[in-house]
């Protein structure tokens, strides 16, 4: 089991970057000219039925099982989006009068680079606004050997057991490294999983956005601790994960 960190600081707004506003020209983005969109229209009911006979598939030595139902969902979701022939809004601008289209998105979070970036962006902005204070935060991403992966995939609240028990972790490793020596010291941070690699590969990990620090009772109110998190704090976090998420394990699967 890998614990790799990374340190994202909170970034500051440039001196005068509010100062100057460019007028923005709404694009329709026009998704049925990437190649993504291309490959799946062309060859989407040729792969759902060659999946749909089953048997052995061409070249290769195992049976092909059906698609399932939300994967062609999805697909089939992902060719209308964005796509003005499937819905639209259209919206008035009140100063110069002219008329623009906006077409309907599918809100998909499988395949669709628009839907998904939309979100990521979204999720972003509402974590920096209203979620993380203006202090440090430190990324803490907890990787599975492969052959836990399997388990976690297909059991729900085995995942659930294993992301409580890093958040867990996390934390203990976070107060143990700050200098705040207070009991009610607390830290918290946002837990984020991936079911997938960089390839599509199945590849069930964790991403952790945690506070770089504590938060403890002052004399003025509750005041930021930071946390001293060295080589020797991250290399000590593995053990004690997978002491507890191996323990898990063995209650799942008895």
């Amino acid at each position: 089991m890998i614990v790799s960190v990374a340190t994202v600081m909170p970034g500051k707004r440039a001196a005068g970057s509010c100062r100057v506003q460019r007028a923005v020209v709404y694009q329709r983005r026009r998704p049925e000219r990437s190649v993504a969109y291309q490959v799946v229209q062309q060859n989407l009911e040729t792969w759902l039925a060659r999946r749909s006979a089953g048997g052995l598939d061409a070249g290769a030595d195992w049976v092909v099982d059906p698609v399932p139902a939300y994967v062609e969902r999805d697909l089939r979701k992902y060719l209308e989006c964005g796509i003005l022939a499937h819905g639209f809004a259209r919206a008035r601008c009140e100063k110069c009068g002219q008329d623009f289209l906006v077409a309907y998105s599918c809100k998909g979070r499988g395949v669709c680079a628009g839907c998904n970036t939309r979100r990521m962006v979204e999720t972003a902005a509402h974590m920096v606004e209203h979620v993380f204070p203006a202090v440090a935060v430190r990324q803490w991403v907890v990787v599975f050997p492969k052959r836990l992966r399997y388990f976690l995939n297909v059991d729900a609240g085995c995942l659930n057991g294993v992301a409580g028990i890093a958040m867990s972790e996390v934390q203990r490793a976070i107060a143990g490294a700050s200098t705040s020596t207070s009991k009610a010291a607390r830290t918290g941070g946002v837990l984020f999983m991936h079911r997938f690699g960089a390839t599509l590969n199945a590849h069930v990990h964790l991403h952790l956005c945690m506070l770089d620090g504590v938060v403890a009772p002052g004399r003025q109110g509750l005041a930021f601790r930071v946390a001293q998190v060295d080589a020797a704090c991250v290399e000590r976090l593995p053990a004690s994960v997978r002491q507890w998420v191996l323990r898990l394990l063995r209650c799942c699967t008895r």
